[in-house]
Order: structure tokens, then C-alpha cells, then sequence
């Protein structure tokens, strides 16, 4: 009879709005991250149901087969709905009707099969699922409700029962690991949809400690992340030229809620509904240009929201890492639009969000009641934005900011949980 024991040992999963990722750890050993999509150990939180084939398709491969145009639906940030009424609503997925906390099953059951035939066709011993300082802010009801529903969604992906780790501090525990002598570190963790904040002592005596309650000094958070940088960029330099802030006929703005939601990458999917769109077609007597609702109907017609926003984070990601301003490509929409993405608009844009999120970080400072820490331990793919890194090196003086796994980080703290 074959061996049915589970693995000994630890799987931490970060299961992010953008990106997720996994990592094992045997005991006495070094956490190391496990291939999730081929070879990558980086997948995008992204599953695309293609309805002519019937398949399911997880990751960069999702992402390829909607902006190939296969006729399907594409899903992303689905971690924003937890602890949202949004949740348990229905919707129609390979001709049955699944809630969106049955959707993030099926991506949790990617992930652990992809982890299973990285180990044996087993499964560790004990599972750590990483979770934001707030899924919701201010209510903890919600928040609570929010980690309820992803540990109910692990269960039926098959991961058992499970436990969760701040993901600040599950980054601060794989920044330990390189340490040679004792360190205050503020870890800042910037992810698609949250930020979140831990001050933590950390160094190799502290890291032999069994229970590290008395190492973390503060932790805080705020629901902001690059998923909301995108939504702000995307309303302030593509939705003008859609409609937004246009001037109808009758002297008054086009209606702004579509193109929100069309800006919101978790509610993009919504729009593509009849009714919605009935609302949207309804929109050109608000015109004065037709040509504007032209084009947001192209958008909703071909079912392109999630290809737009894909535009606008592809052009902040180039923008923030050339130092110059980059184009967002639209040519698929109309030959010559012109759109870009600048360092200065970044910065005019990106202002007030990086403000909420820089004085986050200063108030975990202060909690932790300290002058300033040794260091800043940047981790998630949002961080590497540079406008928030000069930001900080404003809020925080001299203090060096130190450069970890950006996407695979805080999968390997959780294995070391």
C-alpha cells in the first residue's frame, strides 16, 4: 500500500490580489519556493475560463488566452472580494452557476497541485496561508468574515484546515534569514490590493526563539495597493477618452460609474452583463461627441476592460522603472490614441494614495516607539514603484531600504511560520 502520510513539514501560501506564489520547508531546512506555472514560482492570480473549449486556464497562460482574444471570461483580483457582499454571488462559469468563494477553490487548488507534484504527490503536514494586516479596513467583523471565507475556500481546494500569518511578518521572517547581527526593521509590504506595516526585531538569536510574540513591536495596514494605482491612473489618463468628465449636450458630465467599474479590475467582469450594458448603450444621448461613447462601446462590446487596465499597469510599471514617460498601447482600440504614463503623472496622481500609505508606515513607527528603524525591508511587486520609494526615503531620512524577493518574499516567511 502506498505511503499516504503527509510530508513533514511546512507549504506557505501567499495567495495575493496580483500574484501568488508557494513555498516548502522540511524541518531543520531552508524554505525554498516551489514551481507553480512551469518553471516560475511566480503565478498571476488569474484563472480564464474558455467557453468554447471548456477549459480552465490558470496564471501568465490565462492572461495570454484573453489578450489572444479566445472567447471566454477572464477573472482577476479575486482576493478583493473577501470580506465584500460580492462573495457568494453567483455567476455563470462552464454552464453552472459558481460563487466567487468557489472560484478562489479553484485557483487554491491550482496552487496545491502544483505544490503536490513538487513533493511526491503529497502534501506538507501543515499549511500556512499569508493574509493582510485588514482585509477590510475598519470593520473587524468583516475582516474576520473575510479570513472565515478563504479558510472555507482552502478547505475545498483540499488543503485541510489551515492557519494564517500576517504577510508583513511572514516577509520580516525570510529577511531574517539573511541576517548576521541584531536588526529594528520596518518591513513594508505593498501588494495589489493592501499595504501593510510591521516593525519587528529581528537577527540570528532572535530567529531560534519559538515564540516570536515579544519581536514584533507594531503592525499595521491600509486597503491600498497597486491594484488601486491602477484604477487611479487608469480614470485619470485612459476614461477621458471614453467619455469621462465630457460635457453631454445638455450641459451636463457623462455619468462616471461605468467608467469606474471599468477601471476596477475585480469589477470589470460586471459590466459585460445585459443589463449593464443595456446601460451603457443608453449612455449616447449624453454625448456630445459620438465618437467617445464609440469607443467605450468598443471596450464593452469586445469584452476588452481587462485588456485596458492590463495597458495602464503595463505603462506605470515601464514608466516607474525607465524614469521617462511610457505609451499605453491602445492601437487595438484606435490607430494613434494617444495615452502615456510619466513620471509626473505618477506623482500628481499617485499623491494623495501614496500619502494614506507613507503615513501607514509612519504610525507602525510609532506604535512600535521607536525613533527609526535600522532598515526598510521592501517586499511585494507594488513596491518596486519608485515614486513610493522616494516617498519613503522622505518619510524615513537616511534608513537604507533593502530590496527582498519581491514576489516570492512572504511564501517563503510563511514556510518558516
Amino acid at each position: 500500500m502506498a505511503n499516504t502520510l503527509p510530508v513533514p513539514g511546512t507549504l506557505g501560501i501567499d495567495f495575493g490580489t496580483a500574484n501568488s506564489a508557494a513555498a516548502f520547508r522540511a524541518p531543520g531546512q531552508a524554505a525554498r519556493l516551489l514551481p507553480l506555472e512551469g518553471a516560475a514560482t511566480g503565478m498571476p492570480t488569474a484563472l480564464f475560463f474558455n467557453t468554447e473549449e471548456h477549459s480552465t486556464h490558470f496564471g501568465r497562460d490565462a492572461m495570454q488566452q484573453y489578450l489572444a482574444g479566445e472567447e471566454g471570461r477572464l477573472m482577476r483580483s479575486l482576493k478583493s472580494l473577501l470580506g465584500s457582499s460580492l462573495l457568494m454571488e453567483k455567476t455563470a462559469v462552464h454552464q453552472q452557476l459558481m460563487s466567487y468563494q468557489d472560484i478562489i477553490a479553484i485557483f487554491l487548488k491550482r496552487v496545491a497541485d502544483q505544490a503536490r507534484a513538487s513533493l511526491d504527490g503529497k502534501l506538507p503536514e501543515r499549511v500556512v496561508l499569508g493574509r493582510p494586516v485588514h482585509f477590510v479596513d475598519a470593520h473587524p467583523e468583516r475582516d474576520q468574515q473575510a479570513q472565515d471565507s478563504l479558510a472555507a475556500a482552502a478547505r475545498a481546494a483540499g488543503l485541510g484546515e489551515v492557519s494564517f500569518q500576517l504577510e508583513p511578518i511572514a516577509a520580516a521572517l525570510d529577511y531574517e534569514q539573511r541576517l548576521t547581527q541584531e536588526q529594528l526593521v520596518l518591513v513594508v509590504d505593498i501588494g495589489g490590493g493592501t499595504s501593510d506595516f510591521t516593525v519587528v526585531r529581528l537577527g540570528p538569536e532572535q530567529a531560534s526563539h519559538a515564540d516570536r510574540t515579544q519581536d514584533i513591536l507594531a503592525t499595521t495596514g491600509v486597503h491600498i495597493g497597486g491594484t488601486d494605482f491602477d484604477h487611479r491612473l487608469n480614470v485619470a489618463q485612459v476614461m477621458p477618452l471614453l467619455g469621462y468628465k465630457h460635457i453631454g449636450p445638455r450641459g451636463r458630465e457623462v455619468p462616471s460609474g461605468v467608467f469606474f467599474d471599468l477601471s476596477t479590475w475585480h469589477l470589470i467582469q460586471w459590466l459585460y452583463a445585459a443589463k449593464a450594458m443595456a446601460a451603457a448603450r443608453d449612455l449616447k444621448s449624453d454625448y456630445s461627441d459620438p465618437q467617445l461613447h464609440q469607443r467605450l462601446m468598443k471596450v464593452l462590446e469586445w469584452r476588452e476592460g481587462h485588456r485596458l487596465a492590463d495597458a495602464v499597469e503595463q505603462s506605470k510599471i515601464a514608466a516607474s522603472q525607465s524614469h521617462a514617460a511610457a505609451s499605453i498601447a491602445l492601437d487595438w482600440l484606435e490607430d494613434g490614441l494617444p495615452a502615456e504614463i510619466s513620471p509626473e503623472v505618477l506623482q500628481q496622481q499617485l499623491q494623495a494614495l501614496l500619502l494614506q500609505v507613507v503615513e501607514c508606515a509612519q504610525e507602525c513607527v510609532t506604535l512600535a516607539g521607536v525613533a527609526a528603524p535600522d532598515a526598510i525591508y521592501l517586499t511585494g511587486g507594488s513596491s518596486a514603484l519608485r515614486t513610493l520609494r522616494d516617498a519613503l526615503a522622505v518619510a524615513f531620512p537616511g534608513v537604507p531600504q533593502v530590496e527582498g524577493d519581491l514576489f516570492g518574499g512572504v511564501a517563503t516567511g510563511l514556510a518558516y511560520a
